[in-house]
């Protein structure tokens, strides 16, 4: 939520600040255009007066309204010495402390100049700029303010498909953005108006946000749709392959001791074991299985599942506790554990009990890192280099934790080996008589 924020404010702030700086190029060629023309009308009204005041100092007449002089003491130098050069100018300056506008000509070996006054010009010029900024500060604020709703318009139903994409990620395959096909002015995008009568499609806006939408959507739709076939193929292969099983143990059973009769029987058992862990894997991803919780001491049925198990390992109940479990399902969870355990780590293998937290560590290579990122997933034993197991039971152990609503955390031990921690909700302790 805080990067989507953060887009929001990015997209406003990208907004106002190219505004602005279209804003102050174009206050600036303005103010450059209306400068130009105002001052030039100053020039020219002075350029008028001086060739009025030469014209009556060549016949010697007096230089009427217009203010004249020959070499002012105000007049600037670099306009003294254009006239020094037998050229006529005008400037910018000041004549008794007052802003003017000279305009000089060269009359015998002097120089003849006449002045304007300039104030009211200068402070025109103000104004000018004045209501230019002003202008740019309100169009500014304007965009910033357009950029910012609709910044968050965008950022919240970006927001939304990403809380969507949370929520696929976390197994809720159910989820939908559900933005509509075609959106009216809420996000800027117009519906398709069909074909012209001559056949041509006309162009129609894009919806960007509302395409990666409905992308997740039908991502959603088709994960969803191939997980529930992965989840038939899984149930109906179990099925098929049990009633076969059976009567394959059976008749296996009426073979005569031997070596051969071991073999098959191993075989055959490991390929039933198979297909009962497929079985029970198809039941958990159906979503229909539910926890039979009652109050159990978890150190004693800690004991007497390992005790079950008939594999080595130690036991350490650092402190009991009454947890709210389903004894079963946290049995078979155990057992799956430990059978990892001995499969593919080393021993020794120890189960420590404290409080409502079960630690099963071996000292082999551990887990690897796939699984610990990602979880356990079926098929995949993270040791293809024994090619022992089908990968079925740590998936088992993901399955009926959920179940039970707790979260197995796989890690490794700093010294080595494999490291899985649960954590089971604590219950209250039976009230006595």
């Amino acid at each position: 939520m805080r990067a989507l924020s953060s887009l929001r404010w990015k997209i406003a702030l990208t907004t106002t600040t190219v505004c602005c700086l279209v804003a102050a190029a174009l206050g600036i060629l303005v103010h450059n255009v209306v400068a130009r023309q105002v001052v030039g009308e100053v020039r020219k009204e002075a350029a008028r007066d001086l060739d009025h005041a030469l014209g009556h100092y060549e016949y010697g007449t007096a230089h009427g309204d217009v203010n004249a002089a020959l070499d002012p003491p105000g007049l600037p130098a670099p306009l003294r010495a254009l006239v020094a050069r037998g050229r006529t100018g005008s400037m910018v300056g000041t004549h008794g402390g007052e802003p003017v506008m000279w305009a000089a000509g060269p009359a015998d070996r002097s120089a003849l100049a006449v002045w304007i006054p300039y104030g009211n010009t200068r402070e025109r010029l103000r104004d000018i700029d004045t209501a230019i900024l002003a202008s740019a500060a309100l169009a500014a604020g304007v965009v910033a303010l357009a950029g910012l709703f609709l910044a968050d318009r965008i950022s919240r139903r970006l927001a939304t498909t990403a809380a969507v994409a949370r929520r696929i990620s976390a197994g809720d395959l159910d989820a939908r953005v559900g933005f509509p096909a075609d959106t009216g002015p809420d996000t800027g995008a117009e519906a398709d108006p069909g074909p012209d009568p001559d056949g041509r499609r006309p162009r129609r806006y894009r919806d960007e946000v509302r395409d990666v939408a409905h992308a997740l959507d039908s991502m959603a739709a088709s994960l969803q749709e191939r997980l529930e076939a992965e989840k038939r193929f899984t149930a109906d292969v179990a099925h098929e392959l049990r009633t076969p099983l059976t009567g394959s143990l059976a008749a296996a059973a009426l073979l005569p001791e031997g070596r051969p009769k071991e073999m098959i029987n191993d075989r055959l058992g490991a390929l039933h074991r198979l297909t009962e862990d497929l079985l029970e894997i198809s039941r958990l991803d159906s979503g229909v299985e539910r926890a039979d919780l009652s109050r159990v001491e978890l150190g004693r049925a800690v004991e007497r599942a390992v005790a079950a198990t008939r594999l080595p390992a130690e036991v350490r109940v650092v402190r009991d506790a009454v947890v709210l479990t389903d004894r079963r399902r946290l049995d078979r969870i155990l057992v799956n554990l430990l059978v990892n355990a001995h499969k593919h780590g080393r021993p020794p293998v120890e189960v420590t009990v404290e409080g409502p937290v079960v630690v099963i560590r071996d000292h082999g290579p551990g887990y690897p890192a796939e699984l610990i990122e990602h979880g356990p997933k079926r098929f995949r034993t993270g040791d293809p280099g024994r090619g022992r197991g089908h990968g079925l039971g740590l998936t088992i152990v993901a399955g009926q934790a959920a179940v039970l609503e707790i979260a197995p955390v796989f890690a490794n031990a700093p010294d080595g080996g494999a490291l899985t921690t649960l954590r089971l909700p604590v219950g209250r302790l039976p009230e006595a008589g």
